[in-house]
């Protein structure tokens, strides 16, 4: 059976199947939440008090960064513009739909359902990232029957790594730089694994970009750059957490990016500008600051941290990821986007985690989320609280890496 034929038959086979299997759930275990149900409400209900007027305007941000800022941005390749941009789309689309059946179970379900919000649909467009970013690592090797056998799979790990560090591990990952960032990158690792081909160790004659796929993925990068705020603050406390993430988040992006820059003009051996260059790396500072946005680490902590993932990434992407060393270690196959993929997801991490560490004891109680006063004083609760992240970041990266038994078969 030749390709075409085979997409033919298996894409609409596997759709059919997923729409009828959610339908089934849908009917079964989904309902609306308080805010939305309207036997709960009654003439003394404010209704500018809704959850919707809280929620609503972070999940259109966010609509906006999943399908307009990572469609642009996945469209870098000169053949495969187009294909980026839509496979996103039909990735997107799907994994939303299953992340809120996934993750409704987990979080959401009481009383024999599962109650639906806006909130709901943020938290599933959170899950939704961690699918594009792996996305970003198998640009250009996948079909769309196997990016949906991704997300397939992808989705269900994804929700029981962050219930489970959220609920037993208990740390504060506002901007998901562990949680959302780290996962993705590793995951995407795993899939480049699985999907190994070694007569492509030496790259493919269509593996190039152009100067119009260049300037629609700094479009995307563009996009995610402005609505990066709102994603590191949707799902923070509201009040003055809220207020900090936003704060810290746009100080870690600006920093980071005339980073970028900078940097760029300094190892071009030309002196100038290298597009790739500000497409990877100057999105670094928003991941490197989640782990702590929504802390006390002050203003200049942040602005420090934006220049620090800027710099690990950019020379995470440029040296110690070079891509012979992938190909050997990791099976991992040359494709541009699989560096900035572990780079801004991966690498950054470390310093946003190492200052929420040390920032830790700075605040009002534990940062670990949820915990209550522990014995010992501050020294205790800081280092419980290093020791949960750390133990998070391990979960997640051997969960991510080594899930490769769900994966080898049906990819």
């Amino acid at each position: 059976m030749n390709s075409s034929t085979s997409l033919r038959v298996r894409l609409p086979v596997l759709v059919l199947v997923f729409e009828v299997v959610m339908i089934i759930l849908f009917s079964l275990f989904v309902t609306y939440d308080d805010n939305a149900n309207a036997r709960l409400q009654n003439n003394e209900t404010n209704p500018m008090e809704n959850s919707l007027y809280r929620d609503y305007p972070y999940f259109a941000d966010v609509q906006v960064m999943i399908f307009v800022g990572f469609g642009c941005l996945l469209a870098f390749f000169r053949f495969y513009g187009f294909s980026g941009m839509i496979f996103n789309f039909l990735t997107a689309t799907f994994a939303i739909q299953w992340a809120i059946v996934i993750q409704g179970f987990f979080q959401f379900y009481y009383d024999g359902k599962i109650h639906l919000g806006v909130i709901n649909l943020l938290n599933a467009e959170f899950a939704c990232a961690v699918v594009l970013i792996s996305f970003g690592a198998v640009i250009g090797k996948t079909s769309p029957v196997q990016l949906l056998v991704m997300a397939l799979l992808e989705i269900p790990m994804f929700s029981v790594v962050e219930w489970a560090v959220l609920k037993y591990i208990r740390i504060n990952d506002a901007g998901g730089s562990i949680l959302i960032h780290l996962f993705a990158c590793y995951f995407g690792l795993g899939v480049t694994f699985v999907l190994y081909r070694p007569s492509l160790n030496k790259g493919h004659s269509k593996e190039i970009t152009s100067y119009q796929s260049d300037i629609l993925s700094v479009m995307g990068t563009l996009f995610l750059w402005v609505f990066w705020p709102s994603f590191n603050s949707a799902l923070t406390l509201k009040g003055d957490d809220q207020h900090r993430a936003i704060l810290h988040t746009f100080i870690g992006l600006s920093s980071s990016t005339i980073t970028a820059f900078a940097l760029s003009a300094v190892f071009n051996k030309r002196g100038k500008l290298t597009m790739a260059d500000i497409q990877n790396v100057t999105l670094a500072g928003g991941v490197t600051v989640g782990a702590s946005v929504d802390m006390m680490i002050s203003p200049v902590a942040a602005y420090v941290l934006g220049i620090m993932g800027c710099t690990a990434c950019f020379f995470g992407y440029r040296d110690l990821w070079h891509p012979p060393r992938y190909r050997g270690n990791l099976r991992a196959q040359h494709v541009p986007d699989i560096f900035p993929s572990c780079s801004t997801g991966g690498r950054p991490k470390a310093p946003g985690a190492a200052e929420a560490d040390s920032r830790a004891e700075a605040g009002l109680g534990t940062y670990c989320a949820g915990t209550s006063p522990l014995p010992g004083g501050s020294y205790f609760r800081h280092h419980r609280s290093i020791c949960c992240r750390w133990a998070a970041h391990w979960y997640g990266h051997k969960a991510a890496l080594h899930g490769f038994p769900f994966r080898q078969g049906l990819l």
